[in-house]
Formats: C-alpha cells, structure tokens, sequence
C-alpha cells in the first residue's frame, strides 16, 4: 500500500487528536465503573472497525484484511499483557483511582517505543529478506515457550523490575509514598520521582517486552509499516479500557496461553514459508483470509473452552467445600 507522507502525518494527528479527547473526557482521577470501560472498549473497536473499513475502500481489500488480521492479533496477544499490569499495578498498591491516569501514560510510552521497533523492523525487512526465518524462527519458539509456561501452572507469579526502572530510581531517588497526580516532587532541595511515576515506567517499558513476540507477529501478516502502526496503535489504546472491563475475568481465560501459543505458531510457520518463497522455492502461501479465520477461530474455541474449565473446576471446588462442611454428628451417625 503506497502512504504518503501527508497520509501519515494526517494518521499520527488523528491518533493525538483521540487520545487528547479520551484524557480530557477522564482527566480527573476516579474509579472506573465496568459501564463506563465498556463504553470506551466498544467506542475504541468501532473506531478500529471504521479505520478498516476505510482502508477497504481506500486501500483495497488486501490492505483491510491485513489491517483486521493484524488488529485482531495485536488484541489478543495484548491481553496476556494485562496478567503483568496487574501485578505491577499490585506490586505498587497503585490507588484504584489513579490506576486509569497510569494505563494511559504507560501505554502512550508503550506506543512510542512500539513506533521505534516497528521502524527498525520495516527497515530491517526492506534490506534483508532472510530476516523472515528469524521472526518466523522466533515466533515458533515464544509458543512452545508459552505453552511450557501454560503446562507449569505456577501458582504465583512475580514481577521483577527491569533494569531501565531501576537505573532510574536510582538516580531520580522514589517518594515513599502517592502525591496525587504529580510525578516529581521537590525533597530536600532535590527532585525525585513519585511512585506514580515508578509504575508508569513500568507499565510502558515492559511493554517492550511483549513487542518482541507482537512486533515480528504482525509482520508475518503485513510487511506495510502503516497498518502495522496503526493496528498497533488501536489495539494498545483500547487496553487501558479493556483492564478495567475483564481484569477480574482474566483468571478465567486459563487456555488463553495455548489460544496464543497456537497464533504465534501458525504464523511463524507462515513466515519461513513466505521466508521460502521469497527465495524461490516453490511452497504454498498463507492467505490473510486464511489467516484471519484461523486467528478467530483459535480465540473463539480457546474463550469457550476456557469458560467451561473456569466453571468445571468451580463446581468442584463447590461439591468439595460443601464436604468438609458436613457436620461431624451427621458423618458419625
């Protein structure tokens, strides 16, 4: 898809112009209610449904498909980010009514560094071609990985500090405690950072992290930087939202691993065979309709199976509690 320059920058106002009304509509730090973070989940998807639709028209369908294909998997693999930001939102006993103003910040980092590697990705795979067995190496073994993750099914987890946060505080220095909104504040004569400010490093450098898999991801879906962009862009700006929507259902989604392991895999498999073809050797390629269907379809099975464990195994927690609650007189008689 040929952009233009104008096309890009016209894009990145548009984007600021969003974000800019969804701070001021929530500039004053509250508790967001499940109706309200279902309003802007729904108002974000609507915007990215329209965004596709207007590449369809302008872009054609392959663009559109692409876009939807590469939204579609930057949502679900930005989902089992939200397992990290709760711990980290935990880790710092963020206020709950401060925890909106933290997602946004964080994710707006999240985006400018996403923006960097998408760059440095596209620029890579214009000059080197062989790069695709990399990704498509890479992608084959985060899923294997996170099905290892999947099948320890460690009780606890923990976050641990990257060392971009901690360099940090050490040398800003870190409040001990809230000071509302503010992210500096002067002790001492010298200006240190607030916790507030601590996790929203936090939430956006760790993010990076997550762009390892997500980034060479949708490049296996599209080698065009501007639906990668802005695919990225509306999945990562619906997150804020979508926390505080299913944050308390994530517990629920318990095959959502083996869903992502199954989406990574299939397109690092689609990647070496784009990686072959581009080399010449005559192999099948992926469709975006194929890979789109395969996409949904993993998350549509891995939802439901999910849900039917979650209530499975409730239900035997239930039938077991209700036994150890049998009155002793009643066992001996």
């Amino acid at each position: 898809m040929d952009v233009s320059m104008t096309l890009w920058v016209l894009t990145i106002l548009g984007l600021c112009a969003l974000i800019a009304a969804d701070f001021f509509i929530g500039r004053k730090p509250h508790d967001v209610s499940i109706k309200e973070a279902g309003i802007w989940t729904v108002v974000w998807i609507v915007l990215a449904a329209l965004f596709g639709v207007g590449l369809l028209i302008w872009g054609g369908g392959q663009a559109s498909g692409e876009f939807f294909a590469g939204f579609i998997t930057e949502k679900s693999l930005s989902v089992d980010n939200l397992f990290v930001f709760i711990l980290i939102m935990a880790k710092f006993s963020v206020p709950t009514h401060l925890q909106q103003r933290v997602l946004l910040f964080g994710v707006l980092i999240a985006l400018v560094l996403r923006a960097v590697f998408i760059a440095a990705g596209a620029a890579v795979i214009a000059n080197f071609s062989w790069v695709f067995y990399i990704f498509g190496a890479f992608l084959i073994y985060t899923a294997w990985k996170l099905i290892q993750e999947a099948r320890a099914d460690e009780d606890e987890e923990e976050w641990e500090e990257n060392r971009l946060l901690k360099a940090a505080e050490r040398k800003f220095g870190v409040a001990d405690q809230y000071h509302g909104t503010k992210l500096f504040i002067q002790k001492n004569g010298k200006k240190i950072m607030t916790p507030l400010m601590v996790v929203m490093l936090a939430i956006g450098t760790t993010d990076v992290l997550f762009a390892m898999d997500s980034i060479p991801a949708i490049f296996g879906l599209t080698q065009d930087p501007y639906i990668v962009f802005t695919a990225n862009a509306f999945a990562l700006m619906g997150l804020r939202q979508l926390y505080f929507l299913i944050g308390g259902l994530l517990k629920k989604l318990v095959h959502l691993s083996y869903g992502l392991s199954v989406i990574l895999g299939f397109i690092g498999v689609k990647l070496v065979l784009h990686a072959l073809h581009e080399n010449g050797v005559h192999v099948p390629e992926i469709s975006i309709p194929v890979s789109l269907g395969v996409i949904c379809g993993v998350l549509i099975i891995t939802t439901i199976t999910s849900l039917m464990a979650t209530k499975k195994q409730a239900k035997k927690e239930a039938a077991e509690k209700a036994g150890d609650e049998t009155p002793k007189d009643s066992i001996g008689a």
